[in-house]
């Protein structure tokens, strides 16, 4: 069984009245675990909601670089994060697409989240995007966690194995455009790698263009299990185990 360890379940288009028919879907392509994380503040009361509501559901509840600006300590407090059904801080990090205009409020959004998560004990499951250098600065190694959706270099890559990260494969792996992702995937150890939808975006190949759900994750699966060299049943025990060691709550 899969594991999809990042799906924004609290979407529009996956929860409410949509999220039993979600996970029956999931259940059917032999996905049967999922990780649902928070981006928007607002969006945390509803994901622990979701995963204390379903047995097969955990959280992670974090604030977006988006949101930069915003006051963690106001959500992510001591006795919300004692929660047993949240198993990291996520998603955090850094994102310049849209400029840098911005750029101290998101690190310090970031550094105050990292500093939780360290009191906590709690993994993090990082965003970066057209931020390397100072992700690569301010992730010294002392929290742990997952390159969340991981796109970037081999460069990052590299250091961040070096410092303990995981990296999730999400379906940007089965672009025809995405030869430099999965020559990345390709050099990660298998033992460090886990695997996401990021739904609803992100659909993988057959799907493009489809709200994306944690179904899906299984064709992502079979991409990676031609990378790796490996068949599907090996990926998904070795997927399994990796997730239970970034995430140690869900043992």
């Amino acid at each position: 069984m899969f594991i999809d360890t990042h799906c924004h379940l609290t979407d529009a288009t996956m929860c409410g009245e949509n999220l039993s028919h979600v996970l029956a879907r999931a259940a059917d392509a032999h996905v049967d675990t999922i990780i649902c994380p928070t981006a928007d503040p607002a969006d945390i009361d509803a994901a622990i909601a979701i995963a204390m509501q379903n047995n097969n559901v955990w959280a992670t509840i974090g604030i977006h670089p988006e949101y930069a600006g915003a006051d963690a300590t106001k959500y992510l407090t001591d006795d919300v994060l004692k929660n047993p059904r949240i198993v990291g801080i996520g998603e955090i990090g850094l994102d310049y697409h849209y400029g840098t205009d911005n750029r101290m409020a998101q690190i310090e959004l970031f550094k105050i989240q990292l500093d939780i998560a360290r009191r906590a004990a709690l993994p993090v499951a990082i965003h970066t995007r057209e931020a390397e250098s100072d992700t690569a600065e301010i992730l010294t190694g002392d929290v742990g966690g997952v390159m969340h959706c991981y796109t970037s270099s081999w460069d990052l890559a590299k250091k961040m194995l070096d410092r303990g990260f995981f990296f999730s494969a999400s379906g940007i792996l089965t672009f025809k455009n995405s030869d430099t992702v999965r020559e990345t995937f390709r050099k990660i150890p298998i033992d460090r790698i886990v695997i996401e939808t990021d739904g609803p975006y992100c659909a993988p190949v057959p799907h493009r263009g489809k709200s994306c759900e944690p179904f899906m994750v299984a064709d992502t699966a079979r991409v990676l299990a031609m990378i790796k060299g490996v068949d599907i049943e090996t990926l998904m025990h070795q997927l399994h185990q990796n997730t239970h060691n970034l995430y140690p709550r869900m043992c």
